[in-house]
């Protein structure tokens, strides 16, 4: 229509000039687009007269310039919004038609001013550049083609601002320019061959709009031909951004269909010599190159829709594309293997971590199993995006049909993958390869999961030499770099793999003794390499393999030449270690404690090899030669210490160093240090200058040489070798603890004489504030030797004795102050010490603490023990704890955190003496200590002493009595802390298992006071008992990453003594299972006769009934494994331990609360918990069938849901009745009551009736009861008939599974009663979440709280422990196996061709009449949407199905249609249309039923073969199958359809909804058949 207006206007207006000037006056946004189709009529017209022509062009030039060109420029023309936008078009498509008319002149003026606006910046570059777009077509000058393709160009390579622009040049300016001759081979080599090239997404566009010239069979450019074009379409093809992908699909396609079509040989220049092309045709391979790459295209479409489901039956035509790739006679890729690299990249990163750990499995597995050519590309892949995509923890899940403990399937294939990898590199390539995959683990932060099976998959590589001392130094960095954080266990065991890694890979003629010492000493002892393990005896294995090949050996003198390196290498440590060399004064820093580390280990290597190379020679008699050589020139020096004060300090230093880690070494395995001969040897030389030690250790603690900041570190050390020294004497039992026995009196005397000297109020100098400091050190030291070394009967001195008295007399708690800042500087080192002011002010603190800790403890024992002072000291003990206790608040605000345990187990002594008289202030004392404890980290070190010392002062005996007691605001405070403690354990895991072991090792054992007298600590247990009752329920539903990390905890732990972490890092017990572990076994060890034991066992089972019953009110959605159903369960497991310890009585009044349990709507684990305690409560006592007959009483309406849980209780009724004397007449009653309910409407109620009927009959026979006898043909006659029912459908099946189901099979409720049924087996076969499953080595594990023997906690019955998860109500998932290999038929995809387009259809469709739908329609499509869930979508398709008359709507349950949602959407068409249930298992049964009906099945969904719904008709008995919302048909219900169709679709996102899917389809089911019925009329 505007066409034949715009001719009209022409026609009439006479001069075409006159007209266009008259339409630009003004000139708005309807003006310009009238002016914009005036000028396409005069460009498309006819040829006109030389005067006509020159007039019109006149026109055109200024319209152009002084009109259009202006409306380009931001700010002119139209105010803003909708109107601007379309000014602005109108303007642009009016200008590239003046051009037209006007010829190159104007192209030439237009590109110019263009240039020169580009050239000097501003705002107006987008209008530039669109001016250039209007000009290039017509641009004849080749210095101005070549300037404007320049100018692009650089514009599409400009990065940051200007990217409007650069959009605008890629887009519309480069094509612009292409579609002229003279600049298409400037912008092409421009795009594909300048540096630096542009940003993918920009070359792609512009190369999009260019397809039709660089991808035409007209001669030219061919863009096949070039290999930076492929580059840039793989590049493409793995970009993040969507629409670049697309870009680069399409010029793929566009250059398949090209080649296919020409059917023409041509070939890509490879890259490299050996490389396959990027990109090959032949008209002889035509077939297999079309199938190739229409299979890859299949691939990457599907990838676009980010489902695994819909992915993974598509990953085995993965493999056929490797087969199409590889050449089977000569072994080498046929197609470069970068294009198959794309498809892994794009799994890898996709944002579904499920489809990324689908395609690292997938290439892991194929690249094992194909034995695939080697490519250099291969090896920058795998180090580059196969490395990115294994650092996901989450990739190390296990399978679902895995147990816990078990190897993740990553890990594995990771293992075998390397293995192989390696294997098959050239031997100049493996060296190389590797280095760059540990450096990779070092460039990134790794988590603790990946780092452990990159590191395992290391260690399974079968030996090779192939690292030298740079791979030994990229191992370190790994050690250092990346582990700092991660979880003690995992880290340790990351730190095994890496060692043997080191000890596979290693060529040892490349590295020198040395650098491997220093690598071994990146290995921490405590969580790895220790003495003793078998990580150790393997490194004495390979350094003794390679003693003679290491290179740069240590001597090469033939006095030395029997001497293995490693001795040679030892004692050369040794002497260079104690040499000192000569400086003008002493350094008043301590040396580094590394090379003291590096020493002792080396000698201890040294000497287990020494031992292992002595067996293996089969000497028995070990004269330990080289062992005395290492160790006489420590022992030169340290014999020295006592007697030489001229010896350096640097060199008392090292020897003391070395001394304290040698005597630190302890035996794993020999609990007695003389069966360990290495450490014995060690140990018996070191015994004998232990008199030099202590008598330089004394005088250089004693007298004033220690003067100095820089000497406090030195102090430590000095102090450190008392403990060990005392140590070594009474394990060798030396004559020598005389000896440190008199050292010992004499360093506290000395101490306590130079405190009293400078305990004055003047002001002190540094030196004699440093005195201090290593005085109250010192006497701390002594304090805990006393208390940790009762065996040394150090209190028994007089020296110690006089140490109490000091202590308790003398104000102890003061603060240093800090010296002037002239007398500092007067020091040697104080500028460059270590330890600032305030550190060592917290250190004071500290140790006067834990003196006051050694004396607290004994404050009762004091009076008796003091000949004088005995009535002062008594008289002052409450004053002098209020003092002290007022103290400790103030060092807990002074000390930082790491320091506060000494004041914890202060108060914990104090508050129990005070709370009655100054409970304020012990209230403020648990508050300030909570506060400590809630700001710390459970990832720091400090957090667990910290908090086991906070547990043991506040759920202290004495504490918990006390505030009992009292009834106070203490106690409330107590439990307030209590809860809050039991709060953070769902964040910080082991926090309730610290609290809760602590209470009950100290509630259920008998305790003394300090008098001697036996107290009941149980009393707290009742005080308290909400303690216990949350530790049996206690769990939270963890996080997938915190299950992820248990799971690798428990595989870790199943490696064993394999794994020296397992070995040599403490057994913590902070798994959440060990909560309620300590609270049962706590239970199981009370006694029922005992008074105190018997009522808070009833209080616990109240209250377990109580939290059961608000559990069942909550709203909360109760699912199966939700948090809900979880604390049901577990108050039922206790509830089963706890109830043979329970009296008739009291359980006679519960059962009521048990019978109403069993009335709600239970989960199956609940629900078996529930009968079991049912059947052993009537077993035990059978005259409550009374009240158990009542629960049959009820209305049908309560009875509905929970009838089959009494049915299931008659089922073991040969149990129940094996107490009763008289049991006819209680069988004559169950029959009566079974019999009724076997006529029930509902089938499952009638299948759990005839399983009990069943039972109770058999014992009718058995006892052969008279009455009876009338019944025999009717019961009997019945049950054969259902033995024997027959038919399609699943009665028969159902009676078979319920009959085989493990509670009416296999279980015996008195044989299985046992802990490992209870939390073990029963859980598994109820099918409760795993990581609920408590096994029984986990109560044998944890032995802080011990079972009683006459418990049964023996294991299940084999017949019940051996069978697997199942349920008689479960449905057929299908028959085919979802996660087998084999390749469907038929696949889902997500793929639209780049030819496609969408016909019109513009069709009337007729309605039936309304009235002919009400049950009587004559339409037959029935609508399947049995898969879909959401009741919105089932309401939506029932109002449409109604709407358009199909004969049906299935769904999955017709409780949707109670929906309030499904409601409002189907606005009442439930009630028109005929709703049919079919179950989601019951789809394939349904669905060949349908097909004999004569239906065909109709799938809506994309796959490889299906239909374009424009294309298809349907037939008149259609079924409709719709998808899942989320994961579309599934691949087994694919199989049995007949046909699947597709929408088509032009967009970029990948699905509609299925409601509306289903819609289109209906409508067009409709639409076909309205035209069907009037053709035939």
């Amino acid at each position: 229509m505007e066409v034949v207006l715009a001719d009209a206007l022409l026609a009439r207006g006479g001069d075409p000039g006159a007209l266009l000037r008259a339409v630009c006056a003004p000139l708005s946004a309807d003006r310009a687009e009238a002016l914009r189709l005036l000028l396409q009529r005069l460009a498309a017209g006819g040829p006109r007269g030389e005067a006509e022509g020159e007039a019109l062009r006149r026109a055109a030039w200024e319209v152009a310039l002084e009109r259009c060109r202006p409306l380009l420029r931001p700010g002119e023309g139209a105010a803003g919004g909708a109107e601007r936008l379309r000014l602005g078009r109108a303007a642009r498509g009016a200008l590239r038609h003046c051009v037209q008319l006007c010829g190159p002149p104007l192209a030439a003026r237009l590109a110019r001013d263009a240039l020169a606006e580009l050239a000097g910046g501003g705002p107006g570059a987008e209008a530039a550049v669109e001016a250039l777009v209007a000009a290039a077509p017509q641009l004849e000058e080749p210095a101005l083609v070549a300037r404007c393709a320049a100018v692009a160009l650089a514009l599409v390579r400009e990065e940051g601002e200007g990217e409007a622009a650069a959009a605008l040049v890629a887009g519309r300016l480069l094509p612009a320019l292409g579609g002229n001759g003279l600049a298409l081979g400037r912008v092409w080599d421009g795009l594909l061959g300048g540096e630096p090239a542009p940003r993918a997404g920009r070359a792609l566009l512009a190369l999009s709009a260019l397809a039709d010239a660089l991808l035409s069979r007209s001669p030219g450019a061919d863009a096949r031909l070039c290999p930076r074009f492929w580059r840039l379409v793989q590049e493409g093809l793995t970009e993040r951004d969507g629409l670049c992908r697309k870009r680069a699909r399409y010029l793929l396609k566009r250059a398949i269909d090209l080649s296919c079509g020409q059917a023409a040989c041509l070939r890509c220049t490879p890259d490299g010599r050996d490389e396959p092309s990027l990109f090959w045709w032949s008209a002889e391979e035509n077939d297999k190159l079309l199938q190739f790459w229409e299979t890859y295209i299949l691939i990457m479409e599907t990838l676009e829709g980010n489902q695994i489901h819909v992915i993974k039956p598509v990953l085995p035509k993965l493999n056929s594309l490797y087969e199409l790739a590889i050449s089977g006679k000569e072994g080498c890729w046929l197609f470069h293997p970068s294009w198959l690299m794309c498809i892994y990249k794009r799994m890898f990163e996709s944002e579904n971590k499920t489809l990324t750990k689908e395609g690292v499995l997938h290439f892991l597995e194929l690249y094992e199993a194909k034995h695939l050519p080697n490519s250099l590309g291969f090896s920058e892949f795998v180090i580059g995006p196969l490395m990115d995509a294994l650092s996901e923890s989450s990739l190390y899940s296990r399978a679902p049909s895995q147990l816990m403990g078990a190897c993740p399937p990553l890990g594995t294939r990771l293992q075998k993958f390397l293995a192989t990898y390696l294997m098959l590199l050239p031997e100049e390539e493996k060296g190389s390869f590797l280095l760059k995959f540990i450096q990779k683990m070092i460039n990134r932060h790794w988590c603790a999961v990946p780092i452990l099976f990159l590191s395992m998959a290391l260690a399974y590589i079968p030996a090779c030499k192939v690292l030298g001392a740079d791979g030994l130094h990229a191992l370190r960095d790994v050690l250092q770099c990346t582990m700092i954080t991660h979880q003690i266990l995992l880290r340790g065991a990351a730190q095994c793999y890496l060692l043997q890694t080191a000890m596979h890979l290693t060529d040892v003629e490349k590295v020198s003794l040395p650098e491997v010492a220093s690598f071994l000493l990146s290995f921490r002892p405590e969580e790895s390499l220790r003495r003793d393990t078998m990580l150790w005896m393997e490194l004495c294995s390979w350094l003794q393999e390679n003693d003679r090949c290491f290179g740069k050996s240590a001597s090469t003198d033939s006095e030395h030449q029997e001497m293995s390196s490693l001795c040679l290498y030892v004692r050369s440590l040794v002497g260079e270690y104690l040499k000192t060399p000569a400086s003008e004064r002493e350094n008043c820093f301590m040396p580094d404690w590394f090379e003291a580390k590096l020493v002792a280990t080396m000698i201890l290597l040294a000497a287990d090899v020494e031992q292992m190379r002595n067996k293996s020679s089969g000497k028995s008699n070990i004269k330990w030669i080289e062992l005395e050589a290492f160790l006489n020139p420590l022992l030169d020096v340290l014999m020295k210490l006592g007697s030489n004060a001229y010896i350096p300090t640097l060199k008392t230093d090292k020897s003391l160093q070395l001394l304290l880690k040698l005597l630190q070494t302890r035996s794993l395995k020999c609990s007695n240090t003389q069966d360990d001969d290495v450490l014995f040897f060690i140990w018996k030389s070191l015994l004998t200058p232990v008199e030099s030690v202590l008598e330089f250790i004394l005088r250089r603690l004693t007298t004033n040489e220690l003067s100095m900041v820089g000497d406090l570190d030195r102090c430590d050390l000095y102090l450190s070798l008392i403990p060990e020294i005392l140590h070594l004497c009474l394990q060798l039992n030396s004559k020598k603890i005389p000896t440190v026995k008199n050292f010992i009196s004499s360093l506290t005397s000395a101490f306590i004489h130079n405190f009293q000297e400078t305990n004055s109020a003047e002001e002190l100098k540094l030196k004699q504030q440093i005195k201090k400091v290593t005085s109250i050190a010192s006497l701390a030291v002594v304090c805990e030797t006393v208390d940790h070394k009762p065996e040394a009967h150090l209190e028994d001195l007089p020296s110690v004795n006089a140490l109490k008295r000091f202590i308790a007399f003398s104000p102890f708690y003061e603060v240093l102050k800090k010296p002037s800042y002239i007398e500092e500087r007067s020091g040697l080192c104080e500028e460059t010490s270590s330890q600032g002011w305030g550190k060592i002010v917290a250190r004071y603190v500290h140790d006067q603490w834990i003196c006051l800790r050694f004396v607290v403890n004994r404050f009762p024992m004091l009076a008796r023990e003091f000949e004088e002072g005995t009535l002062e000291l008594l008289l002052s003990t409450a004053e002098r704890s209020r003092e002290i206790l007022e103290s400790a608040l103030e060092a807990l605000t002074i000390l930082p955190s790491d320091q506060v345990v000494p004041v914890f187990d202060c108060m914990k002594v104090l508050v129990p003496k005070l709370l009655n008289s100054l409970e304020s202030l012990c209230i403020e004392a648990f508050d300030l200590a909570w506060k400590i404890i809630s700001c710390l980290s459970n990832t720091q070190l400090i957090f667990w002493s910290n908090l086991k010392a906070f547990v043991q002062f506040i759920f202290d005996t004495e504490v918990l009595a006390a505030a009992a007691s009292a009834k106070g605001q203490a106690y409330a405070k107590i439990k307030e802390i209590m809860l809050k403690l039991i709060d953070m354990s769902t964040t910080k895991t082991g926090v309730f298992n610290v609290v809760l072991s602590h209470c009950c090792q100290s509630w259920i054992l008998p305790t003394f006071d300090n008098r001697g007298a036996i107290r009941s600590p149980f009393l707290n247990a009742v005080n308290y008992c909400e303690l216990i009752t949350e530790g049996c329920v206690f769990g939270t539903v963890f996080r997938r990453d915190q299950r992820l990390i248990q799971d690798v905890h428990a595989f870790i732990e199943n490696l064993g003594e394999k794994c020296a972490a397992n070995v040599v890092t403490e057994s913590t017990n902070r798994d959440d299972h060990y909560v309620r572990i300590c609270a049962i076994k706590f239970l199981c060890s009370l006694d029922g006769s005992n008074i105190l034991h018997k009522s808070f066992m009833e209080d616990i089972v109240i209250k377990l009934l109580e939290k059961d019953e608000l559990m069942s009110r909550s709203r909360t959605r109760y699912y199966a494994n939700s948090l809900q159903h979880r604390i049901k369960n577990r108050v039922w497991q206790t509830l089963l331990v706890l109830l043979p310890k329970l009296e008739q009585n009291f359980l006679c009044g519960i059962l009521d609360k048990v019978f109403q349990a069993g009335f709600g709507n239970n989960q199956a684990s609940v629900k078996y918990l529930i009968e079991w305690i049912v059947i052993l409560s009537l077993h035990k006592y059978p005259q409550f069938l009374s009240k158990f007959w009542d629960c049959f009483c009820y209305d049908e309406e309560k009875l509905k849901t929970s009838i089959c849980t009494f049915l299931s209780v008659l089922s073991h009724f040969d149990t129940i009745l094996q107490n009763t004397s008289e049991k006819k007449p209680v069988l004559k009653k169950a029959l009566l009551v079974v019999l009724q309910w076997c006529f029930n409407h509902n089938f499952s109620v009638r299948l759990y009736a005839l399983v009990a009927l069943k039972k109770i009959w058999g014992m009718c026979r058995m006892l052969y009861v008279e009455e009876f006898e009338a019944l025999t043909p009717v019961i009997e006659s019945s049950l054969q008939q259902v033995e024997n029912m027959h038919g399609t459908g699943n009665a028969r099946r159902n009676w078979q599974r319920i009959q085989d189901h493990f509670f009416f099979a296999a279980f015996h409720p008195l044989e299985d009663y046992n802990l490992e049924t209870i939390f073990y087996t029963l859980p598994r076969l109820s099918e409760v979440a795993e990581d609920e499953w408590i096994s029984l080595c986990k109560f044998e594990r944890f032995t802080d709280v011990p079972l009683p023997s006459a418990f049964q906690c023996y294991r299940s019955r084999a017949e019940l422990h051996d069978l697997k998860p199942t349920d008689w109500s479960q449905q057929d998932t299908g028959s085919v196996d979802a996660d087998g290999q084999t390749e469907w038929t038929d696949v889902q995809k997500k793929i639209i061709p780049w030819k496609n387009s969408t016909p019109g259809l513009d069709l009337e469709v007729v309605l039936q009449d309304r009235a002919a739908k009400l049950g009587k329609s004559n339409s037959r499509l029935i609508v399947v949407a049995s898969l879909i869930d959401k009741p919105t979508n089932l309401g939506g398709l029932c109002r449409t199905s109604e709407i358009f008359g199909a004969s049906a709507l299935v769904v999955g349950s017709l409780h949707y249609t109670q929906d309030k949602q499904f409601q409002h959407l189907s606005v009442s068409a439930e009630q028109w249309l005929p709703l049919v249930e079919v179950k989601p298992s019951q789809l394939v049964d349904y669905l060949q039923q349908k097909k004999t009906e004569g239906y065909t099945t109709i799938g809506v969904e994309q796959t490889a073969k299906s239909f374009d719904l424009t294309d298809y008709s349907f037939p008149e008995k259609s079924l409709l199958l719709l998808g899942n919302e989320h994961e579309g048909i599934p691949a087994n219900l694919i199989h049995h359809l007949d046909v699947c169709v597709e929408i088509p679709q032009q967009g970029i996102i990948r699905s509609l909804n299925v409601h509306v899917s289903g819609a289109l389809l209906i409508w067009e089911y409709t639409r076909q058949q309205v035209i069907k019925h009037k053709q035939q009329k």
